[in-house]
């Protein structure tokens, strides 16, 4: 498939156009002009694109890319590595940040709804004029027993401020760094937030407000989008596509 033709369909499925991201989305590094392989993963690094190389891939698709608008790096050490290797290699790198955790069907805070049984899934969650989380209904399952889903389904490593009620209905979910839109959940009347990342202040936020609180990592709980467009890919397009995992801690 010609690279071009590949950005159009992405931006175009992941309706990049309607969000005022924190970076560009689509095609960020510009490579060899035709793809036949693709390796897809959650962030940019050298080692990902490292076994790319190896993989023989011809694009590389993640969710945390390179280019920020907070950031301007120097083109050195790291940074010059990643570079340096993409453009020796002739790999694309696309990249879909916000897209990628908003989408209806693939996004992160979908597939993690579906993964743990949710239902009447609907927006939640608005972050730059979009909404980019989703909710659902839990039917009041009992409070540990859902923190015991998200474990099993998202990640063994929890931090839980288990302060909502005892059963649990109405859950929110942003996929990575949404700390702070705890308080939205608290205005929707939410039982259990789920985010990836947790701030100092957030437990004595949820204590006060009487919700239960789960960081369930930054990584876990951004790997189900990427993964999922890349299924989508290989059977819309008959494209190969392999995803690489490279596990983060936070």
């Amino acid at each position: 498939m010609d690279k071009n033709e590949l950005k159009k369909y992405l931006n175009d499925y992941l309706n990049c156009d309607e969000y005022d991201d924190l970076g560009p989305n689509g095609l960020q590094v510009e490579g060899k002009p035709e793809i036949n392989k693709i390796i897809t993963a959650v962030s940019a690094s050298v080692e990902l694109f490292e076994k790319a190389i190896a993989e023989k891939a011809d694009a590389i698709i993640v969710h945390h890319g390179i280019i920020w608008n907070f950031e301007r790096p120097l083109y050195k050490g790291g940074y010059r590595e990643r570079v340096r290797l993409l453009l020796e290699h002739d790999l694309n790198l696309y990249a879909f940040h916000l897209p990628l955790d908003a989408h209806p069907e693939i996004g992160n805070n979908y597939q993690i709804c579906q993964k743990l049984n949710l239902t009447n899934i609907e927006p939640f969650g608005e972050y730059r004029g979009k909404f980019v989380g989703m909710r659902g209904e839990a039917n009041q399952i009992p409070k540990e027993t859902f923190f015991k889903n998200v474990k099993t389904l998202v990640n063994r490593e929890l931090i839980v401020f288990p302060y909502g009620p005892e059963k649990v209905e109405n859950v929110g979910v942003i996929s990575g760094g949404a700390q702070k839109e705890i308080k939205q959940a608290v205005l929707d009347g939410l039982d259990v937030y789920i985010t990836g990342e947790v701030s100092e202040h957030i437990m004595h936020f949820a204590k006060e407000e009487k919700i239960h609180f789960i960081s369930a990592g930054h990584y876990a709980t951004e790997k189900f989008g990427i993964f999922a467009l890349g299924e989508h890919l290989k059977k819309k397009l008959n494209l190969a596509v392999n995803f690489v995992d490279i596990p983060n801690p936070v």
